[in-house]
């Protein structure tokens, strides 16, 4: 039963009206009434005046997990996104996010597809990208959200985040490390320092190191690093953050600039199996290489495949291990495998390059116009003679330029596991995903600069750039697997899902656009099931 009530406020006196709905309480066997306030009434009409409403407070995303219910009908781009969605369950990179960041996972790939999909283009016009697009967020996200998004990012859910990705695939393959430089105009980042810049830029830069499985060839794990900081430094750190996550024992692949008689010690300390470059002057590789120059050149040692000579021998590592908690050095003989190899072909390039280098700078100096950097080699590899009746008279040292020449076309690899030069040789070639991982980084995702003013936003900008380079490296494996790229370019193919779209109503199932043959020819080279007309 509904009725009207009055009541007045003695201390205001203002009278308000009620509207009063009775109802029986089963629990205490009587009669109860709820009320609720319908308005003032007017002392002069004695008509009821709605008050008005409270403002609600609007909290973003706490009150309800997930995307906003719909609304109201929407056609937009679905395709890509579609794709992107199935990459993300199929590498966990979804759930482990989810885990990871509950608050903010759909903003995070929402950002991450975009920079997948939309080639070089800046974070400013993602609204306009979110507007005609499906994705996970499914609402724009403005430039001071980023920014927001970005600072929100911490070093403890990342860390998990690596930890759960790690489990997936860690100990199933060797992982290759390296570093890049990443040139900056901030003078409010800590860590932009002059170093050894890779891109050969006069810029202050940071570093970063990044992790790359080379079965799954998927980015791991990566580190943000001061710009004056060596790559031979960075290994201990590597090896700390690993047993942090809780990976004791894991496999790497390090190029030469990583070689350091401290470093192997170290690796053998943790039990790691790596396979690592090293220099030709090394008194280990030296030592060896003399012995069997010429035995690895024999038919017996030659690979097809790659067109060289590999020749593999077993030798013994001196392992020193300093206990400071006990003031004495372990030292032990460890096993090692020393691989060697010779390339006519390299050996042919390297000694034509030397040529034309000798060539030039005996032109300078018979000409008189030395360059302050050359001095060096002028004095190894020349002797000048100035005389008043013959002038300037330059004369090669042989000796000197024949030892230059004596290992041309040789090169070594060291490893405490791979016993095989030729298996040896495709783990470590295949090292290159990393430093087509940087440039995707640097050129698609935009990475060639740092463009922020904080540490913060820095930090959670590459982490969520770190989440796109995983979609493209996905894609871009299944592409080779699958011969793609013969026919086509990685933007040609997004751009074809690109065109996929989705028709949204309230209350229905979500309703995809037509399909084409070479669409869904596309998603399964992909290892992705084709939409269905209905999601």
């Amino acid at each position: 039963m509904t009725a009207i009530v009055y009541q007045t406020n003695k201390k205001t006196g203002v009278t308000y009206a009620y509207e009063s709905i009775s109802y029986w309480d089963k629990e205490k066997q009587q009669s109860r009434a709820k009320r609720k306030c319908i308005g003032r009434v007017d002392p002069e009409t004695k008509k009821v005046v709605p008050t008005r409403k409270k403002k609600q407070r609007v909290v973003e995303e706490k009150a309800k997990r997930g995307p906003a219910p719909i609304t109201a009908s929407a056609r937009s781009f679905y395709g890509a996104t579609y794709l992107f969605d199935r990459i993300g369950k199929n590498t966990g990179v979804i759930e482990d996010l989810k885990a990871c960041f509950p608050d903010s996972y759909r903003q995070i790939l929402s950002i991450a597809y975009y920079l997948t999909l939309e080639d070089k283009s800046p974070l400013s016009r993602f609204p306009r990208w979110a507007s005609i697009h499906r994705h996970p967020y499914g609402d724009v996200i403005s430039s001071q959200r980023s920014s927001e998004l970005f600072a929100s990012i911490t070093e403890e859910a990342k860390q998990r985040f690596f930890r759960l990705q790690g489990k997936r695939r860690l100990e199933k393959e060797f992982m290759a490390y390296d570093t890049t430089s990443v040139s900056s105009y901030s003078k409010c980042l800590r860590q932009v320092r002059y170093g050894k810049n890779k891109d050969h830029e006069h810029l202050p830069q940071i570093n970063l190191a990044l992790l790359f499985g080379q079965q799954s060839r998927l980015p791991f794990y990566y580190r943000k690093l001061a710009g004056n900081i060596s790559d031979v430094k960075t290994l201990k750190k590597l090896l700390a953050d690993m047993n942090t996550l809780g990976y004791k024992k894991f496999k790497v692949v390090l190029d030469r600039g990583f070689y350091s008689a401290t470093n192997i010690n170290d690796l053998y300390k943790h039990h790691m199996k790596f396979l690592i470059g090293a220099k030709l002057s090394l008194k280990v590789v030296k030592t060896h290489l003399d012995t069997v120059r010429d035995t690895m050149c024999n038919w017996t040692y030659y690979s097809q495949d790659y067109q060289l000579y590999a020749y593999s021998l077993p030798i013994a590592w001196n392992y020193v291990q300093d206990r400071p908690y006990k003031g004495d050095k372990i030292k032990a003989n460890r096993r090692m495998y020393l691989h060697l190899y010779y390339s006519p072909e390299r050996a042919l390039e390297d000694e034509i390059a030397f040529n034309n280098r000798m060539a030039d700078l005996q032109k300078e100096l018979e000409s008189g116009q030395r360059h302050p950097d050359h001095e060096k080699q002028y004095a190894k590899y020349f002797e000048v003679k100035i005389t008043p009746i013959r002038g300037t008279k330059v004369v090669a040292i042989e000796e000197a330029m024949a030892e230059a020449k004596h290992n041309y076309g040789y090169f070594t690899l060291l490893s405490n596991e791979i016993k095989d030069a030729v298996t040896a040789l495709e783990i470590y070639r295949n090292k290159d995903l990393v430093e087509k991982a940087f440039d995707n980084l640097k050129e698609r995702l935009s990475l060639r600069r740092v463009a922020v003013s904080s540490e913060k936003s820095l930090d959670g900008k590459i982490f969520v750039q770190f989440i796109a380079l995983i979609f493209l490296s996905y894609i871009t494996k299944k592409m080779q697997e699958t011969n793609l790229f013969k026919k086509h370019t990685l933007q040609g193919v997004l751009d074809e899902f690109d065109m996929i779209e989705c028709f949204e109503v309230p209350g229905q199932q979500l309703q995809v656009g037509e399909t084409t043959k070479r669409q869904m020819d596309l998603y399964t080279k992909l290892d992705v099931t084709p939409p269905t007309s209905l999601q």
